[in-house]
Protein backbone atom coordinates (compact mmCIF):
# COMPACT_ATOMS: atom_id res chain seq x y z
CA UNK A 1 0.00 0.00 0.00
CA UNK A 2 1.34 3.42 -0.95
CA UNK A 3 2.47 5.71 1.83
CA UNK A 4 0.10 8.68 2.01
CA UNK A 5 2.50 10.96 3.90
CA UNK A 6 3.58 13.75 1.55
CA UNK A 7 7.24 14.65 1.21
CA UNK A 8 6.84 17.30 -1.52
CA UNK A 9 3.77 19.17 -2.71
CA UNK A 10 4.05 21.12 -5.97
CA UNK A 11 1.27 23.50 -6.97
CA UNK A 12 1.03 25.44 -10.27
CA UNK A 13 4.78 25.29 -10.77
CA UNK A 14 6.16 27.34 -13.67
CA UNK A 15 9.66 27.77 -14.99
CA UNK A 16 10.33 30.20 -17.85
CA UNK A 17 13.71 30.92 -19.42
CA UNK A 18 13.99 34.35 -21.10
CA UNK A 19 14.95 34.44 -24.78
CA UNK A 20 17.18 37.18 -26.11
CA UNK A 21 15.45 39.64 -28.43
CA UNK A 22 16.17 39.01 -32.10
CA UNK A 23 15.88 42.71 -32.92
CA UNK A 24 15.85 46.07 -31.19
CA UNK A 25 12.39 46.58 -32.69
CA UNK A 26 10.95 43.51 -30.98
CA UNK A 27 8.39 44.73 -28.44
CA UNK A 28 7.43 41.62 -26.49
CA UNK A 29 9.80 39.64 -24.32
CA UNK A 30 9.76 35.95 -25.21
CA UNK A 31 10.24 33.00 -22.86
CA UNK A 32 10.87 29.27 -23.16
CA UNK A 33 8.04 27.73 -21.15
CA UNK A 34 9.99 24.77 -19.80
CA UNK A 35 7.45 23.92 -17.06
CA UNK A 36 3.84 25.07 -17.17
CA UNK A 37 1.30 24.77 -14.31
CA UNK A 38 2.61 21.51 -12.83
CA UNK A 39 0.68 20.27 -9.80
CA UNK A 40 1.74 17.00 -8.17
CA UNK A 41 2.36 15.43 -4.75
CA UNK A 42 5.34 13.16 -4.05
CA UNK A 43 4.97 10.73 -1.15
CA UNK A 44 7.58 9.35 1.22
CA UNK A 45 9.21 6.11 0.11
CA UNK A 46 7.85 6.08 -3.45
CA UNK A 47 9.59 6.27 -6.81
CA UNK A 48 7.92 8.68 -9.21
CA UNK A 49 8.88 7.98 -12.82
CA UNK A 50 8.85 10.90 -15.27
CA UNK A 51 8.82 10.11 -19.01
CA UNK A 52 8.46 12.09 -22.20
CA UNK A 53 10.29 13.16 -25.35
CA UNK A 54 13.48 15.20 -25.25
CA UNK A 55 12.79 18.84 -24.46
CA UNK A 56 9.53 18.22 -22.58
CA UNK A 57 10.93 19.69 -19.34
CA UNK A 58 11.71 16.56 -17.31
CA UNK A 59 15.21 17.54 -16.21
CA UNK A 60 14.15 21.14 -15.63
CA UNK A 61 11.38 19.95 -13.31
CA UNK A 62 13.83 17.92 -11.24
CA UNK A 63 16.23 20.82 -10.91
CA UNK A 64 13.51 23.33 -10.08
CA UNK A 65 12.23 21.10 -7.27
CA UNK A 66 15.72 21.23 -5.75
CA UNK A 67 15.89 25.00 -6.40
CA UNK A 68 18.96 24.60 -8.60
CA UNK A 69 16.87 26.68 -11.00
CA UNK A 70 14.72 29.37 -9.32
CA UNK A 71 11.07 28.79 -10.12
CA UNK A 72 9.18 31.48 -11.99
CA UNK A 73 5.86 30.93 -10.20
CA UNK A 74 4.02 28.39 -8.09
CA UNK A 75 4.57 26.80 -4.71
CA UNK A 76 6.95 23.97 -3.72
CA UNK A 77 6.37 22.75 -0.16
CA UNK A 78 8.80 20.34 1.52
CA UNK A 79 7.64 18.30 4.52
CA UNK A 80 10.95 16.63 5.43
CA UNK A 81 11.43 19.27 8.14
CA UNK A 82 8.92 21.40 10.00
CA UNK A 83 8.73 25.18 10.11
CA UNK A 84 9.73 25.10 13.77
CA UNK A 85 12.84 23.03 13.04
CA UNK A 86 14.04 25.23 10.16
CA UNK A 87 12.56 28.57 11.33
CA UNK A 88 12.90 30.21 7.90
CA UNK A 89 13.29 33.96 7.75
CA UNK A 90 10.15 34.45 5.63
CA UNK A 91 8.00 33.26 8.53
CA UNK A 92 9.59 35.68 10.97
CA UNK A 93 9.25 38.48 8.41
CA UNK A 94 5.56 37.64 8.06
CA UNK A 95 5.11 37.80 11.83
CA UNK A 96 6.81 41.20 11.96
CA UNK A 97 4.56 42.45 9.16
CA UNK A 98 1.60 41.10 11.11
CA UNK A 99 2.44 43.36 14.06
CA UNK A 100 2.73 46.39 11.77
CA UNK A 101 -0.53 45.45 10.07
CA UNK A 102 -2.37 45.28 13.40
CA UNK A 103 -1.11 48.73 14.36
CA UNK A 104 -2.18 50.11 10.97
CA UNK A 105 -5.60 48.48 11.25
CA UNK A 106 -6.10 49.85 14.77
CA UNK A 107 -5.23 53.34 13.54
CA UNK A 108 -7.64 53.07 10.62
CA UNK A 109 -10.41 51.79 12.90
CA UNK A 110 -9.88 54.69 15.33
CA UNK A 111 -9.99 57.14 12.43
CA UNK A 112 -13.23 55.59 11.19
CA UNK A 113 -14.80 55.84 14.66
CA UNK A 114 -13.80 59.51 15.00
CA UNK A 115 -15.23 60.23 11.56
CA UNK A 116 -18.44 58.44 12.44
CA UNK A 117 -18.87 60.68 15.49
CA UNK A 118 -18.29 63.78 13.33
CA UNK A 119 -20.86 62.55 10.81
CA UNK A 120 -23.45 62.02 13.55
CA UNK A 121 -22.77 65.50 14.96
CA UNK A 122 -23.05 67.11 11.50
CA UNK A 123 -26.30 65.39 10.70
CA UNK A 124 -24.92 62.80 8.28
CA UNK A 125 -23.29 64.53 5.33
CA UNK A 126 -23.26 62.50 2.11
CA UNK A 127 -19.56 63.06 1.47
CA UNK A 128 -18.65 61.98 4.97
CA UNK A 129 -20.88 58.90 4.69
CA UNK A 130 -19.17 57.92 1.46
CA UNK A 131 -15.71 58.42 2.98
CA UNK A 132 -16.64 56.38 6.05
CA UNK A 133 -18.03 53.57 3.90
CA UNK A 134 -14.89 53.59 1.76
CA UNK A 135 -12.61 53.44 4.83
CA UNK A 136 -14.55 50.51 6.28
CA UNK A 137 -14.52 48.61 2.98
CA UNK A 138 -10.77 49.08 2.57
CA UNK A 139 -10.09 47.96 6.14
CA UNK A 140 -12.34 44.91 5.72
CA UNK A 141 -10.75 43.99 2.36
CA UNK A 142 -7.22 44.32 3.77
CA UNK A 143 -8.16 42.19 6.75
CA UNK A 144 -9.58 39.35 4.66
CA UNK A 145 -6.60 39.35 2.26
CA UNK A 146 -4.09 39.39 5.08
CA UNK A 147 -6.04 36.74 6.94
CA UNK A 148 -5.81 34.38 3.98
CA UNK A 149 -2.05 34.89 3.61
CA UNK A 150 -1.17 34.68 7.30
CA UNK A 151 -3.08 31.44 7.91
CA UNK A 152 -1.22 29.62 5.13
CA UNK A 153 2.15 30.65 6.54
CA UNK A 154 1.53 30.25 10.25
CA UNK A 155 -0.05 26.82 10.07
CA UNK A 156 -3.66 27.95 10.35
CA UNK A 157 -3.49 29.70 13.72
CA UNK A 158 -4.96 33.19 13.69
CA UNK A 159 -6.88 34.91 16.49
CA UNK A 160 -8.59 37.90 14.96
CA UNK A 161 -8.75 40.26 17.94
CA UNK A 162 -5.98 38.87 20.14
CA UNK A 163 -2.46 40.14 19.29
CA UNK A 164 -1.05 38.07 22.15
CA UNK A 165 -1.08 34.97 19.96
CA UNK A 166 0.93 36.67 17.21
CA UNK A 167 3.41 37.98 19.79
CA UNK A 168 3.87 34.49 21.24
CA UNK A 169 4.34 32.99 17.80
CA UNK A 170 6.98 35.59 16.98
CA UNK A 171 8.87 34.81 20.19
CA UNK A 172 8.70 31.05 19.57
CA UNK A 173 10.17 31.39 16.08
CA UNK A 174 12.91 33.71 17.29
CA UNK A 175 13.91 31.38 20.12
CA UNK A 176 13.79 28.37 17.79
CA UNK A 177 16.16 30.16 15.43
CA UNK A 178 18.61 30.78 18.28
CA UNK A 179 18.34 27.15 19.31
CA UNK A 180 19.01 25.93 15.77
CA UNK A 181 22.07 28.15 15.47
CA UNK A 182 23.43 26.79 18.73
CA UNK A 183 22.82 23.21 17.63
CA UNK A 184 24.67 23.93 14.38
CA UNK A 185 27.55 25.41 16.39
CA UNK A 186 27.49 22.38 18.67
CA UNK A 187 27.82 20.08 15.67
CA UNK A 188 30.99 21.91 14.61
CA UNK A 189 32.43 21.72 18.13
CA UNK A 190 31.55 18.04 18.32
CA UNK A 191 33.55 17.44 15.15
CA UNK A 192 36.53 19.26 16.66
CA UNK A 193 36.14 17.36 19.93
CA UNK A 194 36.12 14.00 18.12
CA UNK A 195 39.18 15.09 16.15
CA UNK A 196 41.09 16.15 19.29
CA UNK A 197 40.09 12.94 21.09
CA UNK A 198 41.46 10.93 18.19
CA UNK A 199 44.70 12.97 18.20
CA UNK A 200 45.14 12.43 21.95
CA UNK A 201 44.69 8.69 21.61
CA UNK A 202 47.14 8.39 18.72
CA UNK A 203 49.63 11.22 19.42
CA UNK A 204 53.04 10.87 21.02
CA UNK A 205 53.87 11.91 24.55
CA UNK A 206 55.06 15.42 23.59
CA UNK A 207 51.79 16.28 21.85
CA UNK A 208 49.39 14.72 24.32
CA UNK A 209 49.51 17.54 26.87
CA UNK A 210 48.72 20.23 24.31
CA UNK A 211 46.04 18.16 22.59
CA UNK A 212 44.48 17.28 25.95
CA UNK A 213 44.12 20.98 26.79
CA UNK A 214 42.44 21.63 23.43
CA UNK A 215 40.13 18.68 23.95
CA UNK A 216 39.15 20.00 27.39
CA UNK A 217 38.40 23.41 25.86
CA UNK A 218 36.15 21.83 23.25
CA UNK A 219 34.47 19.77 25.95
CA UNK A 220 33.82 22.92 27.98
CA UNK A 221 32.45 24.67 24.88
CA UNK A 222 30.12 21.73 24.26
CA UNK A 223 28.89 21.81 27.86
CA UNK A 224 28.23 25.57 27.64
CA UNK A 225 26.29 25.19 24.41
CA UNK A 226 24.28 22.30 25.89
CA UNK A 227 23.28 24.45 28.85
CA UNK A 228 22.19 27.30 26.53
CA UNK A 229 20.17 24.90 24.39
CA UNK A 230 18.47 23.49 27.49
CA UNK A 231 17.54 27.00 28.67
CA UNK A 232 16.15 27.93 25.25
CA UNK A 233 14.11 24.73 25.03
CA UNK A 234 12.61 25.37 28.46
CA UNK A 235 11.74 28.92 27.38
CA UNK A 236 10.20 27.66 24.11
CA UNK A 237 8.16 25.09 26.02
CA UNK A 238 6.84 27.84 28.30
CA UNK A 239 5.93 30.05 25.34
CA UNK A 240 4.20 27.12 23.67
CA UNK A 241 2.12 26.50 26.80
CA UNK A 242 1.09 30.16 26.81
CA UNK A 243 0.18 29.90 23.10
CA UNK A 244 -1.89 26.77 23.77
CA UNK A 245 -3.73 28.67 26.50
CA UNK A 246 -4.55 31.46 24.03
CA UNK A 247 -5.78 28.90 21.52
CA UNK A 248 -7.93 27.20 24.16
CA UNK A 249 -9.91 30.43 24.64
CA UNK A 250 -11.04 30.26 21.01
CA UNK A 251 -11.49 26.49 20.54
CA UNK A 252 -15.31 26.87 20.32
CA UNK A 253 -15.06 29.68 17.76
CA UNK A 254 -16.15 28.37 14.32
CA UNK A 255 -13.66 30.71 12.62
CA UNK A 256 -10.84 29.20 14.66
CA UNK A 257 -11.77 25.69 13.49
CA UNK A 258 -11.78 26.93 9.90
CA UNK A 259 -8.28 28.36 10.24
CA UNK A 260 -6.98 25.25 11.99
CA UNK A 261 -8.21 23.22 9.00
CA UNK A 262 -5.75 25.22 6.88
CA UNK A 263 -2.85 23.79 8.89
CA UNK A 264 0.18 23.25 6.64
CA UNK A 265 3.62 22.88 8.18
CA UNK A 266 5.45 22.57 4.86
CA UNK A 267 8.52 24.67 4.10
CA UNK A 268 8.20 26.78 0.95
CA UNK A 269 11.52 26.08 -0.79
CA UNK A 270 11.18 29.01 -3.19
CA UNK A 271 11.10 31.49 -0.29
CA UNK A 272 14.20 30.26 1.53
CA UNK A 273 17.38 32.31 1.58
CA UNK A 274 20.60 30.98 0.05
CA UNK A 275 22.00 29.97 3.45
CA UNK A 276 18.75 28.27 4.48
CA UNK A 277 18.60 26.33 1.21
CA UNK A 278 22.25 25.38 1.68
CA UNK A 279 21.46 23.90 5.09
CA UNK A 280 18.60 21.95 3.55
CA UNK A 281 20.63 20.77 0.56
CA UNK A 282 21.73 17.58 2.29
CA UNK A 283 18.09 16.44 2.36
CA UNK A 284 17.56 17.02 -1.38
CA UNK A 285 20.12 15.51 -3.76
CA UNK A 286 20.46 14.82 -7.49
CA UNK A 287 22.25 12.23 -9.63
CA UNK A 288 23.12 14.01 -12.86
CA UNK A 289 22.65 12.60 -16.33
CA UNK A 290 26.30 12.82 -17.40
CA UNK A 291 28.49 11.34 -14.66
CA UNK A 292 31.78 12.53 -16.12
CA UNK A 293 30.93 16.23 -16.53
CA UNK A 294 29.38 16.36 -13.04
CA UNK A 295 32.57 15.09 -11.34
CA UNK A 296 35.52 17.36 -10.60
CA UNK A 297 38.42 15.91 -12.66
CA UNK A 298 40.96 17.27 -10.13
CA UNK A 299 39.40 15.44 -7.19
CA UNK A 300 39.87 11.80 -6.28
CA UNK A 301 36.85 9.65 -5.46
CA UNK A 302 37.50 10.10 -1.76
CA UNK A 303 37.66 13.89 -2.10
CA UNK A 304 34.48 13.98 -4.21
CA UNK A 305 32.49 12.12 -1.55
CA UNK A 306 34.21 13.97 1.29
CA UNK A 307 33.25 17.43 0.00
CA UNK A 308 29.57 17.13 0.95
CA UNK A 309 30.34 15.50 4.29
CA UNK A 310 32.66 18.35 5.33
CA UNK A 311 30.33 21.06 3.97
CA UNK A 312 27.39 19.76 6.00
CA UNK A 313 29.52 19.12 9.12
CA UNK A 314 29.16 15.35 9.21
CA UNK A 315 32.90 14.99 9.83
CA UNK A 316 36.04 17.09 10.08
CA UNK A 317 38.43 17.08 7.15
CA UNK A 318 41.01 14.32 7.51
CA UNK A 319 39.34 12.42 10.35
CA UNK A 320 39.70 8.65 10.49
CA UNK A 321 35.97 8.18 11.10
CA UNK A 322 35.18 9.98 7.86
CA UNK A 323 37.51 7.75 5.86
CA UNK A 324 35.82 4.65 7.25
CA UNK A 325 32.40 6.14 6.46
CA UNK A 326 33.44 6.97 2.87
CA UNK A 327 34.76 3.45 2.31
CA UNK A 328 31.52 1.99 3.68
CA UNK A 329 29.45 4.23 1.38
CA UNK A 330 31.58 3.24 -1.62
CA UNK A 331 31.15 -0.44 -0.87
CA UNK A 332 27.37 0.00 -0.63
CA UNK A 333 27.51 1.52 -4.13
CA UNK A 334 29.66 -1.26 -5.58
CA UNK A 335 33.04 0.51 -5.40
CA UNK A 336 36.11 -1.08 -3.81
CA UNK A 337 38.36 0.57 -1.21
CA UNK A 338 41.41 0.58 -3.50
CA UNK A 339 39.54 3.03 -5.78
CA UNK A 340 39.56 5.70 -3.06
CA UNK A 341 42.51 7.64 -4.50
CA UNK A 342 41.68 7.29 -8.20
CA UNK A 343 40.46 10.11 -10.44
CA UNK A 344 37.22 10.10 -12.50
CA UNK A 345 39.00 9.57 -15.85
CA UNK A 346 40.32 6.24 -14.55
CA UNK A 347 36.82 4.74 -14.32
CA UNK A 348 34.30 3.36 -16.78
CA UNK A 349 30.90 4.99 -17.34
CA UNK A 350 29.11 2.64 -14.96
CA UNK A 351 31.70 3.17 -12.24
CA UNK A 352 31.45 6.94 -12.61
CA UNK A 353 27.71 6.69 -12.17
CA UNK A 354 28.28 4.71 -8.98
CA UNK A 355 30.55 7.52 -7.76
CA UNK A 356 27.75 10.03 -8.40
CA UNK A 357 25.32 7.81 -6.48
CA UNK A 358 27.77 7.47 -3.58
CA UNK A 359 28.30 11.26 -3.49
CA UNK A 360 24.54 11.90 -3.40
CA UNK A 361 23.72 9.28 -0.77
CA UNK A 362 26.68 9.97 1.53
CA UNK A 363 24.91 12.98 3.10
CA UNK A 364 21.86 10.80 3.95
CA UNK A 365 19.23 12.59 1.84
CA UNK A 366 15.48 12.04 1.97
CA UNK A 367 14.73 12.85 -1.68
CA UNK A 368 16.90 12.10 -4.74
CA UNK A 369 16.32 13.19 -8.34
CA UNK A 370 17.74 10.54 -10.71
CA UNK A 371 18.12 12.54 -13.92
CA UNK A 372 18.44 9.89 -16.66
CA UNK A 373 21.19 8.30 -14.62
CA UNK A 374 21.26 5.10 -16.72
CA UNK A 375 20.56 6.45 -20.21
CA UNK A 376 24.22 6.52 -21.28
CA UNK A 377 25.06 3.04 -19.96
CA UNK A 378 25.01 -0.41 -21.48
CA UNK A 379 21.99 -2.58 -20.75
CA UNK A 380 23.95 -4.89 -18.42
CA UNK A 381 25.31 -1.90 -16.48
CA UNK A 382 21.84 -0.33 -16.41
CA UNK A 383 20.44 -3.35 -14.60
CA UNK A 384 23.22 -3.19 -12.01
CA UNK A 385 22.64 0.53 -11.32
CA UNK A 386 18.85 0.10 -11.13
CA UNK A 387 19.14 -2.84 -8.74
CA UNK A 388 21.59 -0.80 -6.67
CA UNK A 389 19.13 2.11 -6.47
CA UNK A 390 16.35 -0.26 -5.43
CA UNK A 391 18.47 -1.80 -2.67
CA UNK A 392 19.57 1.59 -1.34
CA UNK A 393 15.98 2.85 -1.40
CA UNK A 394 14.83 -0.02 0.82
CA UNK A 395 17.77 0.25 3.22
CA UNK A 396 17.79 4.04 3.60
CA UNK A 397 14.04 4.72 3.06
CA UNK A 398 14.67 7.05 0.13
CA UNK A 399 12.22 8.79 -2.18
CA UNK A 400 13.13 9.01 -5.87
CA UNK A 401 12.09 11.04 -8.88
CA UNK A 402 13.35 8.82 -11.71
CA UNK A 403 13.63 10.62 -15.06
CA UNK A 404 14.11 8.47 -18.15
CA UNK A 405 13.22 7.95 -21.82
CA UNK A 406 13.14 4.18 -21.41
CA UNK A 407 9.59 3.12 -20.56
CA UNK A 408 10.69 -0.41 -19.67
CA UNK A 409 13.14 0.91 -17.07
CA UNK A 410 10.56 3.31 -15.67
CA UNK A 411 8.01 0.50 -15.38
CA UNK A 412 10.46 -1.65 -13.44
CA UNK A 413 11.61 0.91 -10.87
CA UNK A 414 8.62 3.26 -10.48
CA UNK A 415 5.53 3.17 -8.28
CA UNK A 416 3.77 5.97 -10.17
CA UNK A 417 4.47 7.43 -13.61
CA UNK A 418 3.99 11.01 -14.82
CA UNK A 419 3.92 11.53 -18.59
CA UNK A 420 5.11 14.98 -19.70
CA UNK A 421 4.62 16.78 -22.99
CA UNK A 422 5.90 20.27 -23.78
CA UNK A 423 6.34 21.30 -20.15
CA UNK A 424 3.05 19.92 -18.79
CA UNK A 425 1.96 16.67 -17.16
CA UNK A 426 -0.62 15.03 -19.43
CA UNK A 427 -1.19 11.81 -17.48
CA UNK A 428 -0.38 10.57 -13.97
CA UNK A 429 -1.19 7.18 -12.44
CA UNK A 430 0.41 4.09 -10.96
CA UNK A 431 2.57 2.11 -13.37
CA UNK A 432 0.10 -0.73 -13.94
CA UNK A 433 -2.66 1.71 -14.86
CA UNK A 434 -0.40 3.61 -17.25
CA UNK A 435 0.63 0.45 -19.10
CA UNK A 436 -2.71 -1.38 -19.02
CA UNK A 437 -5.20 1.46 -19.28
CA UNK A 438 -3.64 4.59 -20.85
CA UNK A 439 -6.11 7.39 -21.51
CA UNK A 440 -4.10 10.21 -23.08
CA UNK A 441 -3.31 9.76 -26.81
CA UNK A 442 0.31 10.80 -26.23
CA UNK A 443 0.74 8.07 -23.60
CA UNK A 444 -0.84 5.58 -26.00
CA UNK A 445 1.58 6.60 -28.75
CA UNK A 446 4.58 6.24 -26.42
CA UNK A 447 3.51 2.76 -25.33
CA UNK A 448 2.90 1.64 -28.89
CA UNK A 449 6.53 2.45 -29.73
CA UNK A 450 8.01 0.02 -27.19
CA UNK A 451 9.90 -2.74 -29.09
CA UNK A 452 8.95 -6.28 -28.13
CA UNK A 453 9.88 -9.88 -28.90
CA UNK A 454 6.48 -11.22 -27.87
CA UNK A 455 4.88 -12.91 -30.94
CA UNK A 456 1.41 -12.14 -29.57
CA UNK A 457 2.24 -8.45 -29.77
CA UNK A 458 3.83 -8.54 -33.21
CA UNK A 459 0.66 -7.25 -34.89
CA UNK A 460 0.15 -4.48 -32.35
CA UNK A 461 -0.80 -1.22 -34.02
CA UNK A 462 2.04 1.30 -34.09
CA UNK A 463 1.01 4.92 -33.78
CA UNK A 464 3.35 7.25 -35.65
CA UNK A 465 3.19 10.84 -34.46
CA UNK A 466 3.42 13.22 -37.39
CA UNK A 467 5.31 16.50 -37.30
CA UNK A 468 7.67 17.88 -34.69
CA UNK A 469 7.16 19.05 -31.14
CA UNK A 470 5.89 22.67 -31.19
CA UNK A 471 8.16 25.42 -29.98
CA UNK A 472 7.98 25.95 -26.19
CA UNK A 473 8.44 29.66 -26.89
CA UNK A 474 5.17 29.82 -28.82
CA UNK A 475 3.08 26.73 -27.91
CA UNK A 476 -0.22 26.09 -29.71
CA UNK A 477 -3.48 27.31 -28.23
CA UNK A 478 -5.77 24.81 -26.58
CA UNK A 479 -4.25 21.37 -26.02
CA UNK A 480 -0.49 21.42 -26.65
CA UNK A 481 -0.68 17.97 -28.25
CA UNK A 482 -3.44 18.87 -30.70
CA UNK A 483 -1.03 19.56 -33.60
CA UNK A 484 0.15 15.91 -33.55
CA UNK A 485 -2.87 14.12 -32.11
CA UNK A 486 -4.66 11.61 -34.38
CA UNK A 487 -8.00 12.21 -32.66
CA UNK A 488 -7.96 15.99 -32.18
CA UNK A 489 -11.16 17.94 -32.70
CA UNK A 490 -11.99 21.61 -32.99
CA UNK A 491 -12.49 21.76 -29.24
CA UNK A 492 -8.91 20.56 -28.70
CA UNK A 493 -7.58 23.54 -30.69
CA UNK A 494 -9.63 26.02 -28.66
CA UNK A 495 -9.80 24.78 -25.05
CA UNK A 496 -6.90 23.72 -22.84
CA UNK A 497 -7.82 20.47 -21.04
CA UNK A 498 -7.10 20.54 -17.29
CA UNK A 499 -5.41 17.66 -15.47
CA UNK A 500 -8.41 15.99 -13.79
CA UNK A 501 -8.93 12.78 -11.84
CA UNK A 502 -10.87 10.53 -14.23
CA UNK A 503 -10.61 7.51 -11.90
CA UNK A 504 -9.25 7.12 -8.37
CA UNK A 505 -5.57 8.21 -8.47
CA UNK A 506 -5.62 8.37 -12.29
CA UNK A 507 -5.21 11.88 -13.70
CA UNK A 508 -5.42 12.83 -17.36
CA UNK A 509 -5.35 16.11 -19.32
CA UNK A 510 -7.54 15.20 -22.30
CA UNK A 511 -11.04 16.15 -23.46
CA UNK A 512 -11.79 12.51 -24.39
CA UNK A 513 -10.28 10.28 -21.70
CA UNK A 514 -13.10 7.73 -22.06
CA UNK A 515 -11.64 6.36 -25.32
CA UNK A 516 -9.58 3.37 -24.27
CA UNK A 517 -7.50 0.71 -26.00
CA UNK A 518 -9.55 -2.09 -27.54
CA UNK A 519 -10.07 -5.60 -26.20
CA UNK A 520 -7.17 -6.96 -28.27
CA UNK A 521 -4.75 -4.51 -26.64
CA UNK A 522 -4.35 -2.60 -29.90
CA UNK A 523 -3.70 1.06 -29.25
CA UNK A 524 -6.53 2.36 -31.44
CA UNK A 525 -9.23 4.89 -30.69
CA UNK A 526 -12.74 5.09 -32.08
CA UNK A 527 -12.36 8.34 -33.98
CA UNK A 528 -15.41 8.08 -36.27
CA UNK A 529 -17.39 10.63 -34.29
CA UNK A 530 -14.59 12.75 -32.88
CA UNK A 531 -13.19 14.51 -35.92
CA UNK A 532 -16.22 16.76 -36.31
CA UNK A 533 -17.10 17.04 -32.63
CA UNK A 534 -17.03 20.56 -31.28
Amino acid sequence: MQNTKKLLSITNLKKYFPVAKSSIFQKNKLYVRANEDITIDIYEGETLGVVGESGCGKSTLGRVLLQLYPQTAGCTLYYGVTLDELTPSYVRDTLRKEKKYRAKLAKASAKARDLEKKVEAAGGEDGADFYLLQECNIAQCDEQTHLSNITKILGGFFVKDDPQGISLLTSIYQENKKCNRLLSLRKKHQVNYDHFSHEVENGDARQKASMTRKRDQEQAALAHIDSQVSELREKIAGLQNDLDAVKAKYKDDPDFAKYEAMLDNGVDLARLTVSEMRDLRKNLQIIFQDPYSSLNPRFTVGQIIEEGLVTHHFFKHGSAKMRAYIVDTMEKCGLQEYMLHRYPHQFSGGQRQRICIARALAVQPKFVVCDECVSALDVSIQSQIINLLQDLKEKQHLTYMFISHDLSVVKFISDRIAVMYLGSIVELADKNTIFNDPRHPYTVALLSSIPTTDPDSADKERIILEGNIPSPVNPPSGCKFCTRCYMATEKCHRVTPPLVEIEPNHFCACHYPERKIDENKNYLFDVKTTKTEA
